[in-house]
């Protein structure tokens, strides 16, 4: 399977969002900062970004706008109890894959990782895409 890098500033949030998924058999990258989103996206070492919330300064929002402008085909799941109506609308126009709200239940955590498993099969389809581009 593929990499999923977890980024929370919260670290049980966290361990627990990677035991989930590296229990169903993703490698998994976990962050609790921006910067090691972005060097992760720079190092294309992840193909599926579980973002949970806020990191550090940044709000989510503008985290998911920065990464889509250093990756535009990164696929990114959004994991928050946020529920701002207008924050969501802003995320999904910069092009989230899936907006979930943190897991509290067995069938929140059977939804995420339904999520996390069609966001590595769009990310593959977007790949096998671009097969056939070379790097200048």
């Amino acid at each position: 399977m593929g990499v999923l890098m977890i980024a929370d500033k919260d670290p049980q949030g966290r361990r627990q969002l990677a035991n989930i998924f590296s229990t169903a058999g993703y490698q998994v990258v976990e962050t609790d900062s921006a910067a090691g989103v972005l060097l992760d996206i720079f190092k294309k070492d992840a193909q599926v970004v579980l973002l949970s919330g806020d990191l550090e300064e940044i709000p989510s929002a503008e985290l998911i706008s920065i990464i889509k402008k250093c990756n535009k085909n990164m696929t990114i799941i959004l994991v928050s109890n946020e529920q701002s109506l207008p924050l969501i609308r802003k995320v999904r126009k910069e092009g989230i894959f899936y907006h979930a709200l943190k897991p509290s239940s067995a069938e929140d955590q059977e939804e995420l990782k339904l999520a996390v498993q069609c966001a590595f099969a769009n990310a593959g389809a977007a790949v096998a895409g671009g097969a056939g581009h070379k790097k200048a």
